[in-house]
Formats: structure tokens, C-alpha cells, sequence
């Protein structure tokens, strides 16, 4: 047990006093847990009042379910956009615009037209995606419960805290009883010494029992504490790495769904590329030569040509 000279109580928490006990050892070296450094209380932003270490831990969670919730919204309005380009794309693409144009530069019209109908065939499917592979499980990940969770746990450690302060408020309590008690022995042990009160030597005995009650008390008193203490410290523990696994298993989820969000859009522009190379042979093959003789045989007149009259 610390003695006074060895421990700091601060928010009716024990402490050591490190400049005169050992170093403590974390309880997971390396590994910045949770469990090892949350234990002090602190000061709001707004400097006005008092935040558990725990709390800071539950404000973590709440802060991350809430970046989970704009990252689906983020990838909401992602898939409104492929939306929206991909049926622009396809009225586009039913535009008849040159629609008349001939030969093998008409042939690679059409197709550069129908590749904007596949591309928006392809922008359809990667919004659909997105929706079901991303957007959704962001959304669905720890859904209404996970509040309740939280503050389950909230008022699990803030019971324990209570107690922890109740217990402390009877420690001194019963601090300040033996003090009452020891300062009436020692006045009734002066009297009898000097002469100046009839107090028997009974007196002083019943004096001297309800002293040591008092500081049996006082032991009793402490040792509650400690156990009260003891309880909020093992549960601060189990909870904080519990808290910790739910972090890190929410970074992991959020970070398979965005490398998900990356393999779609490279399939995406995988896809779209595929949409151009029809586009592309086409456009490689036109050959205006070739497109003046079918439009010659299609729309020619006649092919004797004028010559001089003779008379």
C-alpha cells in the first residue's frame, strides 16, 4: 500500500508519486494500448470541465462511427456523379449527329457513338458496385446498437468511478474520526496526568478502545477503497482493449472497402478502355481512298466524258 508521502490522490484516484516509487512498467511495451495510457483525467478544449481518460477513449469511437458515416456519404454523391455521367453519356450517344457520314470514317463514327453508350453501361455498373461493395457495408458496419454499446460502457466505468469516489469520501471520513478520537485520548490522558479532571483510568481505556475502533475503521475504509479501485482498474483494462479491437477493426473494415473502391475504379477504367479499341481499329482503318470509291460507285452518273464537237 502507498503511504501518504508516496501516493497523490487526484480526482479520487491513487497515484504514485514518480519521484519517489519505482517506474511502472507499461502493460503492453511498444504497442501505445490504450490500457496504458489513459488513466488521468483532463481538462475539456474549453478548459471548463472534466473528461475520464475513458470518456476520451468513448469520444474515439463515437468520433470514428461518425467519419465511417461521411465516408459513405462521400461515396454516395461519388456514385450519384457516375450516375448522372453515365446517363448523359448514353443520351449522348443517341444524338444523330453526322449520322449521314459514309464510308469507313462513318463506320468509325458509329462505333466512337456506340462506345459512349458502353461506357455508360460501364459508369452504371461501377455506381452499382460502389453502392453494394462500398457505400453499403460503410453503412451497415456496427449499426443503431453500437450508441447502446457505447454508452453500456460508459456507465459500467462511471458506476465503478462512483464508488470509487464514494469509497474515498469514506476513507476520509473515517480519516478525520480516528483524528477526533486519538486528539480526545490524548486530552483525557493530559487531565489524568496533571490532576485536573476526576476522568478515571476507565476513562482513558474506553477512551483508548474507541481510538483503535476509529483506526480499525480507517483500515477497513482503505482497504474498500482499494478495492473499489482495484475493480475500476481491472475493468478499465478489459474495456480500453476491448475499445482498442473495436478501433483497429473498424480501420480494417474501412480500409478493405476503399482498396475495394480502388480495384472498381481500375476495372472501370479497364473497361472504358476496352469501349475505345473498337474505336480505335476503326479509326486506324479509315482510309479516304477507299471511302471515295464506294461513295464514286454509289452516287456515280456516268463515266464517258465530254469531248470536242466535230463538225
Amino acid at each position: 500500500m502507498c503511504t501518504s508521502l508516496l501516493c497523490l490522490t487526484v480526482n479520487f484516484v491513487t497515484f504514485p508519486v514518480s519521484q519517489s516509487t519505482p517506474e511502472q512498467q507499461l502493460l503492453k511495451p511498444n504497442e501505445w494500448s490504450y490500457c496504458d495510457y489513459f488513466w488521468a483525467d483532463r481538462k475539456d478544449p474549453q478548459g471548463t470541465t472534466t473528461v475520464s481518460g475513458f470518456e476520451v477513449l468513448l469520444q474515439k469511437q463515437l468520433k470514428g462511427k461518425q467519419m465511417q458515416k461521411e465516408m459513405a456519404e462521400f461515396i454516395r454523391e461519388r456514385i450519384k456523379i457516375e450516375e448522372e455521367y453515365a446517363k448523359n453519356l448514353s443520351k449522348l450517344s443517341q444524338i444523330p449527329l453526322a449520322a449521314q457520314e459514309e464510308g469507313t470514317l462513318g463506320e468509325a463514327w458509329a462505333q466512337l457513338k456506340k462506345s459512349l453508350a458502353d461506357e455508360a453501361d460501364v459508369h452504371l455498373k461501377f455506381s452499382s458496385k460502389l453502392q453494394s461493395e462500398v457505400e453499403k457495408p460503410l453503412l451497415m458496419f456496427r449499426g443503431d446498437n453500437f450508441k447502446k454499446d457505447m454508452k453500456k460502457y460508459d456507465h459500467h466505468i462511471a458506476d465503478l468511478r462512483k464508488q470509487l469516489v464514494s469509497r474515498y469520501a469514506a476513507v476520509e471520513k473515517a480519516r478525520k474520526a480516528l483524528a477526533d478520537r486519538q486528539k480526545d485520548l490524548e486530552v483525557k490522558t493530559q487531565q489524568l496526568e496533571i490532576k485536573l479532571s476526576n476522568k478515571t483510568e476507565e476513562d482513558i481505556k474506553k477512551a483508548r478502545r474507541k481510538s483503535t475502533q476509529a483506526g480499525d475503521d480507517l483500515m477497513r475504509c482503505v482497504d474498500l477503497y482499494n478495492q473499489a479501485q482495484s475493480k475500476w482498474f481491472e475493468e478499465m483494462v478489459t474495456t480500453s482493449l476491448e475499445l482498442e479491437r473495436l478501433e483497429v477493426e473498424r480501420v480494417e473494415m474501412i480500409q478493405q472497402h476503399l482498396r475495394q473502391y480502388t480495384t472498381l475504379r481500375r476495372e472501370t477504367d479497364m473497361f472504358n478502355q476496352s469501349t475505345l479499341e473498337p474505336v480505335d481499329q476503326l479509326l486506324q482503318s479509315v482510309d479516304p481512298a477507299k471511302d471515295r470509291e464506294l461513295w464514286v460507285r454509289e452516287h456515280k452518273t456516268g463515266d464517258l466524258r465530254p469531248v470536242d464537237m466535230d463538225i
